[in-house]
C-alpha cells in the first residue's frame, strides 16, 4: 500500500481513502463531545438542580459565538484563505480551550452560585450553566469550522470521483461519535460515582486522538501540493471577500441553506432531549433510557455511505432529500400521538429518523460544489453552517422554554422521593413544522435545479478512473 502511495499522490485510491479516514477521526471525537452531556440530563437536574431551560439554554450556546460574532463565516474565509492544513490544527485547538472552560465549569465549579447576566436583560442565570455555555460556544466553533475544513477537504480529495460516498463515510463516522455520545456518558458518569465531568475529560482525551490522526493528514496533503505545482496545476483561483455577494445572489445556495437550517433544527436538538423523551413517555428504565436514541445514528453508519454511492451512480440528489425531510414529518408525528407510547414504537420511529438522517446529508453537502466554484467553497459552506447554527442555537431554548411552559406534570412519588414529569407533545409539534418547512424548500431547490440545470439531479461520477 505505501508503494501506491508513492507513486502518484493525486491517482491513488488508496492515498484518498487513508486522508478520508484521518480527517474522518478528527470528526467523530468532535461529534462525541457535542453530545457528550445530553445522556447526562437527569445527573444535572439530580445533582446540579438544572432546569429544562437551563439544559436548553446550556444546548443554544452551541451558536453564540458563530451566529454573534460571526466567527464561523470567519473560519470559512481563512480556510478559502490559508488552506485546511492551517485552519484544522487552528479549528482543534480552539475546540480544546472550549471543552476545557465546559469541564471546569461542570467539574468544579459551585452549582448554586449565580450571577446577573446583561445579554439575557440583566437576569439572574446559575453561574456553572453560564460558564458551561460559553465553553460550549467556545467549542463550536472550533468545531464548526473543522466541519467545513472537513468537507472541503474531502471535496478536494475526490471530486469527480466517489464524492458523494466518501462524504457520506465522512458523516458515518461523526455519526459514530453521536452514538458513542448517547451510550457512554452515562455508564462512564455512574461508574465514576455520578461523575458529570469525566465523560467530558474522556472526551478531551479522544480528541487529542485524533489531533494526532489529523497530523498525518498534512502530510499527505503537503505532497499532493507539491505534484499539482509540479504538473502546472496548481489552484490560482484564490478567495475574495466580493465572492461572499456573488454567493448570496445564487438562490439554490439559499435553498440548500435553509433546508439545512430546517432539517439539522429538527435532528439535532430531538437528540438533546431524546434521552429523557424515552422515559417520560416511553417508561423506559433510565439505564436504559440511552439505548433507544442511540439507535439514531447506528443506521446512518452503514446508510449514508449507501445513500452517497446511489447519488454518485444515480443521481436524484434533491429527489432524496425531499424524502429524507417527508421522514422528518412522519416521525414526528408518531412523537405527537398520545397514545404511541410503547418503547417498541419508540424503537421504530427513531430507526426511520435514522433512515432520514442518512438520506438528507448524503444528498446535501456533495450537492454544494455543484452550486458553488471550489475557490468560494469554504466560505459557502461556513455560510450554510452559520445559517445552521441558528437552528442549533434557538431550537433547543425553545424546546426548554416550551417543555417548562406547557409540559410540566405534577411530579410523580418514587421510593419516597419526588420525580420530575414532563409532556414532550408540543415540542414534538414543533419539531413536525420544522420538517414540513424543510420539505417545502427541498421541492423549490429541486424546481431551481430544473431551472438552472446545476445537476443535482445527476450523478457525481463523471468519468470513470484507473486508480492504483
Amino acid at each position: 500500500m505505501v508503494e501506491k502511495i508513492q507513486r502518484k499522490m493525486s491517482e491513488s485510491r488508496s492515498a484518498r481513502w487513508i486522508v478520508l479516514l484521518m480527517v474522518s477521526l478528527t470528526m467523530m471525537c468532535g461529534y462525541f463531545l457535542t453530545d457528550v452531556l445530553a445522556p447526562l440530563k437527569g445527573l444535572l437536574i439530580e445533582l446540579f438542580h438544572w432546569d429544562n431551560t437551563d439544559f436548553g439554554l446550556f444546548n443554544s450556546g452551541y451558536g453564540w459565538f458563530n451566529i454573534f460574532l460571526l466567527m464561523l463565516i470567519f473560519g470559512g474565509m481563512v480556510l478559502d484563505k490559508l488552506g485546511a492544513r492551517f485552519t484544522g490544527v487552528l479549528s482543534v485547538g480552539v475546540m480544546l480551550v472550549g471543552i476545557g472552560i465546559k469541564y471546569y465549569a461542570i467539574g468544579f465549579m459551585d452549582p448554586s452560585r449565580t450571577v446577573d447576566f446583561w445579554f439575557f436583560g440583566a437576569q439572574t442565570l446559575k453561574a456553572q450553566v453560564l460558564a458551561a455555555s460559553l465553553g460550549y460556544a467556545l467549542f463550536a466553533v472550533g468545531y464548526e469550522t473543522i466541519g467545513i475544513t472537513a468537507n472541503k477537504i474531502v471535496v478536494r480529495w475526490f471530486k469527480g470521483r466517489e464524492l458523494a460516498f466518501a462524504l457520506g463515510m465522512n458523516v458515518a463516522f461523526a455519526r459514530m461519535g453521536t452514538f458513542l455520545a448517547l451510550a457512554l456518558p452515562l455508564p462512564i458518569a455512574k461508574a465514576f460515582g455520578n461523575s458529570v465531568s469525566t465523560p467530558i475529560l474522556f472526551g478531551m482525551i479522544l480528541l487529542l486522538l485524533g489531533f494526532l490522526t489529523f497530523l498525518v493528514y498534512i502530510v499527505m496533503d503537503r505532497r499532493l501540493d507539491s505534484e499539482r505545482a509540479q504538473e502546472g496545476l496548481a489552484d490560482d483561483e484564490r478567495f475574495r471577500f466580493r465572492d461572499i455577494f456573488s454567493i448570496f445572489r445564487i438562490r439554490a445556495f439559499w435553498y440548500i441553506a435553509l433546508l439545512c437550517l430546517l432539517f439539522y433544527a429538527a435532528v439535532h436538538p430531538f437528540v438533546k432531549f431524546a434521552v429523557d423523551l424515552v422515559v417520560q413517555k416511553f417508561g423506559v428504565a433510565g439505564e436504559y433510557s440511552g439505548l433507544i436514541p442511540s439507535l439514531l445514528p447506528v443506521g446512518t453508519l452503514v446508510l449514508t455511505p449507501l445513500f452517497g454511492s446511489i447519488y454518485d451512480r444515480r443521481g436524484k440528489g434533491a429527489s432524496m432529500m425531499i424524502w429524507g425531510a417527508l421522514m422528518l414529518v412522519f416521525v414526528y408525528a408518531g412523537f405527537a400521538i398520545p397514545w404511541v407510547d410503547h418503547w417498541a414504537a419508540a424503537v421504530v420511529l427513531v430507526i426511520i429518523l435514522g433512515v432520514a438522517f442518512s438520506l438528507v446529508p448524503s444528498a446535501m453537502w456533495p450537492s454544494v460544489p455543484k452550486i458553488i466554484p471550489e475557490h468560494e467553497l469554504g466560505t459557502a459552506y461556513a455560510l450554510i453552517f452559520w445559517v445552521q447554527n441558528w437552528g442549533l442555537a434557538g431550537v433547543p431554548l425553545l424546546i426548554g422554554w416550551a417543555l417548562d411552559k406547557w409540559g410540566t406534570l405534577p411530579p410523580q412519588t418514587v421510593d419516597g422521593a419526588s420525580v420530575p414529569r414532563y409532556d414532550y407533545t408540543v415540542p414534538m409539534l414543533i419539531f413536525l413544522a420544522l420538517g414540513l418547512l424543510a420539505v417545502l424548500f427541498g421541492v423549490l431547490l429541486k424546481r431551481e435545479d430544473k431551472r438552472k440545470g446545476y445537476g443535482l439531479q445527476k450523478p457525481n461520477i463523471v468519468r470513470q478512473t484507473t486508480d492504483n
